[in-house]
């Protein structure tokens, strides 16, 4: 019987052929911990993080999970749309479009970038 993380890299590499970041429209990746969420924009076509955010860096300290991922969200749309990114590709990276995953994705929407 496979384990959690063996049922996320399972489903984590089917998303991954479907998805490709070019320079046009980057690949916004999301990975999350069980104390903090961290999401990263990727150009594949270079193998480069253009652009990062995470709620370490984030001010408030403890509150609900869901709004900090929120504030996330909303911090990487100003940082993207700051560097000239507009739309993304949203690569939940395995994990299921549920809490604190959707939450940061609506900060994005929120905050201007387009998926």
């Amino acid at each position: 019987m496979p384990n959690i993380k063996d049922r996320r890299e399972r489903i984590k590499k089917s998303i991954r052929k479907k998805l490709e970041g070019t320079a046009a429209r980057p690949r916004l990746s999301v990975f999350k911990s069980n104390t903090a969420i961290y999401a990263q924009v990727i150009d594949d076509s270079k193998g480069v993080t253009l652009l990062a955010a995470s709620s370490r860096d984030l001010d408030k300290k403890g509150g609900v999970k869901v709004d900090i991922s929120k504030n996330v969200g909303k911090k990487l749309a100003e940082k993207a749309l700051a560097s000239g990114i507009q739309q993304v590709v949203f690569d939940r990276n395995g994990y299921l479009y549920h809490g604190n995953v959707k939450a940061l994705a609506e900060g994005a929407r929120e905050g201007g970038l387009k998926f």
